[in-house]
């Protein structure tokens, strides 16, 4: 596939920390359900910048994935402007979201979807195909603490570990950003600390944006910048002055 509209506009590739990544204005999101219309979200107005931690809080039914969704490429507002760099994402066509989700986006969420039949270390190889400039597995492998469990297969590993293969094949494309959907949700609170450890690596050691979304009040301990939504709108950005590791955090 050629480089697409989104690549030319959004050079340099890799952001200096601080510089705006993304910029929202005006976003909404409405659901036709038979007679009726839900509304995800009303009118967001919103910027994330290179290097940042940020934790998205919100009630279930606030907005959270919705606006994920739509940062991702994997959803088109019903209105707004989505800009990635210099790029406009809500002008973007399906083949040019596909690519940009293919170069710019890591996701993780709260299951892990490995292939069973795949070790740790093939799932992860998984991004060479679609990835210009990929991680060497065992690179991606090691900086989420599995170096010694790459050639084992899902079923041989712990919920946590696995997990932690999921991050691995995320970042193992380079991505501009990183989104994580509750990516403790099915973990206890002991195993839960070890992948968010891993997580909080990652965005120190590549400086990758990386937005946590979660109904985890205890999670946004650790962010540079909490973003609370409520009913679809933004209702609260307030910045951590000083953050919790993830072995800090009182769940």
């Amino acid at each position: 596939m050629s480089e697409s509209t989104i690549d030319q506009q959004s050079r340099p590739r890799h952001a200096t920390p601080g510089d705006v990544v993304f910029r929202v204005h005006g976003l909404t999101k409405v659901y036709p359900m038979g007679e009726i219309e839900v509304h995800a979200l009303r009118g967001v107005d919103l910027e994330l910048y290179a290097g940042e931690f940020i934790v998205i809080l919100g009630a279930s039914g606030s907005g959270k994935s919705t606006l994920l969704n739509i940062l991702g490429g994997l959803d088109v507002p019903s209105s707004g402007q989505v800009m990635f760099r210099n790029a406009e994402l809500t002008d973007s066509d399906e083949d040019e979201l596909t690519w940009y989700r293919r170069r710019h986006v890591g996701f993780i969420f709260q299951f892990y979807n490995l292939i069973s039949s795949l070790t740790a270390r093939e799932n992860v190889a998984l991004v060479a195909d679609i990835a210009a400039d990929p991680m060497l597995p065992h690179d991606a492998l090691e900086l989420v603490g599995l170096a010694d469990r790459m050639d084992h297969y899902p079923s041989q590993l712990s919920g946590g570990q696995q997990q932690r293969v999921a991050i691995a094949r995320a970042i193992g494309k380079r991505p501009d950003v990183l989104f994580c959907d509750e990516p403790t949700g099915a973990l206890d609170v002991k195993t839960g600390a070890v992948v968010l450890e891993a997580i909080s690596r990652i965005n120190a050691q590549l400086g990758t944006l990386t937005a946590v979304i979660t109904h985890n009040a205890a999670i946004a301990e650790m962010a540079h910048r909490v973003i609370v939504l409520s009913d679809g709108r933004v209702s609260e950005i307030r910045v951590n002055e000083a953050r919790k590791t993830a072995s800090e955090v009182v769940w």
